[in-house]
């Protein structure tokens, strides 16, 4: 992926830059910092006199916010160093499920709820004084309540209306489960970037012999909610969607509140012979993903290969690792942008879309104040690479 680097020399930053990673985002952030400082030392002007602005070019952009815990379990989030006039960006992943902290004795696992209470805190801690803040949430907090139905909370509205009343400018997030959560703060910034271009390349760097088009290739969605992004990826490959319906029987709940499922019915063309993709913003417990990857294989579907922006895999690994003994799927596609168990990484069938560069190039972008247009609909991106892709083959 190319950078803005010299475009953005004729753009004067919104303000010193300074990224602030949670401890849930500690190894993320550092990842983005280390691109941004490699781009910056590359655009370094040969003449000392050269304009830039005081604290452009720095060894390190993280200003590391604290969050020290009370043996009560109560905390207060502190800043060591002053962040006045900065372009700040407060990064915090609310699904790190590997944190943990100690209340009267007993040790308690960080939730999604403590991992936005630490962000309120760095935000109160930097008190008004930061030129801009900008907030960098992978996975939206309580983005899985966004509508309501009945006596229900509307807890991702509401969160997300805190958060810009305790004045934050801008909130970035991918993938969000319905993009029409924006309408929750409709003043204001908030953006919801899907992650398609990191999947394709991903993919096509692992696997070599994928033919592109109509009569070999298909994109899937595994329910109706997803179609959406089944059509854009399908369009930007020019290749034919497909689609599973869930049939539930709405007299009856299972314990976790879900209907249970009466049939998976499938609307699209022929599968025989042809390789799938099957696309989704989250895997669960994964149930949904491999269900669907058994029934194309029934179709005599050819290789599967299955992508999803958070994997969260709430009843771990065993179940994939049978699917893929079996030949359900060949290569599941999950991004870094949350917690990623050690086992994870180490499975045969995995394969990790990093996106820490991504990530860097947007806060590149805004620290500047130019326009992120291109980076959140990345087509022509994607299309200069699948040319690239065709060409070596």
């Amino acid at each position: 992926m190319s950078h803005m680097s010299i475009e953005n020399l004729s753009a004067i930053p919104a303000g010193r830059l300074a990224i602030l990673p949670l401890e849930s985002c500690a190894s993320l952030g550092g990842k983005v910092n280390d691109w941004i400082i490699k781009w910056r030392k590359e655009q370094m002007p040969e003449q000392p006199d050269s304009f830039a602005p005081d604290g452009y070019y720095r060894d390190s952009y993280i200003v590391q916010p604290q969050v020290p815990r009370f043996g009560s379990g109560e905390a207060k989030g502190t800043l060591n160093e002053s962040i006045r006039g900065d372009d700040i960006y407060i990064m915090v992943d609310v699904c790190n499920y590997s944190l943990t902290y100690n209340m009267s004795g007993y040790i308690n696992r960080m939730s999604p709820d403590d991992h936005f209470q630490d962000l309120k805190r760095v935000i109160a801690a930097v008190g008004g004084k930061a030129r801009r803040i900008n907030v960098i949430m992978p996975y939206l907090y309580e983005s899985r309540q966004h509508q309501r139905s009945g006596r229900e909370s509307l807890d991702c509205a509401i969160a997300l209306q805190e958060l810009i009343k305790m004045g934050v400018d801008n909130i970035l997030t991918f993938d969000a489960h319905d993009d029409r959560i924006q309408n929750a703060t409709p003043l204001d910034g908030l953006e919801t970037i899907r992650p398609s271009y990191q999947f394709i390349k991903n993919l096509l760097n692992h696997e070599k012999d994928l033919s592109i088009d109509s009569d070999h290739l298909m994109v899937i969605s595994p329910d109706e909610n997803g179609m959406n992004r089944a059509i854009y990826l399908a369009n930007v490959l020019g290749v034919d969607m497909g689609m599973f319906y869930k049939r539930r029987d709405y007299s009856l709940f299972y314990s976790d509140g879900k209907h249970p499922i009466v049939a998976y019915e499938f609307l699209g063309a022929d599968v025989a012979g042809k390789d799938m993709i099957i696309i989704d913003d989250m895997i669960s417990s994964g149930d949904s993903v491999l269900e669907t990857a058994a029934l194309l294989k029934d179709k005599n579907a050819n290789r599967i290969f299955i992508c999803s922006t958070f994997g969260f895999f709430t009843n771990g690994l065993k179940k994939f690792d049978l699917s893929y003994e079996k030949g359900f799927f060949d290569g599941l596609l999950t991004t870094n942008l949350i917690y990623q168990a050690p086992e994870l990484l180490e499975k045969p069938y995995y394969i990790n879309c990093d996106m820490s560069k991504y990530i860097a190039l947007l806060i590149d972008t805004l620290n500047h104040d130019m326009s992120i247009s291109e980076l959140l609909n990345p087509i022509d991106r994607i299309n200069t690479y699948l040319e690239k892709y065709k060409n070596q083959n």
